[in-house]
């Protein structure tokens, strides 16, 4: 079932079409192949047939030339505790994530808050999940689109300021 804004094409065309439009609060996922379709009408699922690294690289790397987004990057907390004897490969795909994630700062959280974020994100912003071929549990990884060109120091100092003249216009009253 498609939700009603639906991307259209291929997932390379979904996310060069959304990114121009997205902006903070918006996310995108690239997950592993058993990630479930969700019914949120926000979130949209789409079968990439391409390997996970290689997405994921992909998925960095336009994020990352947008100048007025940049990814907060969440891992599954649970993949540290996923061995091999479980899941086959696991140790060789967190090194290779590892590596691509090198200068980026990440979080890990457990699955089911991550899963809950999106959801509740989903009621407002839209959620583009690109699925991989990859068959190892836990591997997702999700990137709450934040803005590029301000950010929490700068909020911080703005709501501060905001407080202030709140206060010495009621004090001047």
């Amino acid at each position: 079932m498609k939700s009603e804004w639906s991307v259209s094409g291929d997932w390379k065309t979904a996310l060069n079409n959304v990114l121009p439009l997205w902006g903070h609060r918006n996310w995108i996922v690239v997950a592993d192949a058993a990630y479930p379709a969700q019914s949120n009408p926000g979130i949209e699922t789409i079968a990439t047939s391409i390997d996970h690294i290689d997405l994921l690289n992909a998925v960095f790397s336009a994020t990352e030339s947008a100048k007025h987004i940049r990814p907060k990057i969440y891992l599954d907390r649970e993949l540290q505790h996923v061995y091999d004897q479980d899941a086959p490969g696991v140790s060789e795909y967190r090194e290779a994530l590892n590596l691509l994630l090198r200068g980026r700062q990440p979080e890990s959280l457990a699955h089911e808050q991550i899963i809950a974020r999106l959801d509740e994100c989903a009621r407002l912003f839209r959620i583009l999940i690109l699925k991989s071929t990859l068959t190892i549990p836990y591997t997702s990884v999700f990137l709450e689109l934040d803005c590029g060109y301000w950010n929490s120091d700068a909020e911080q100092r703005l709501r501060r300021s905001m407080r202030e003249f709140e206060n010495n216009g009621r004090q001047n009253k």
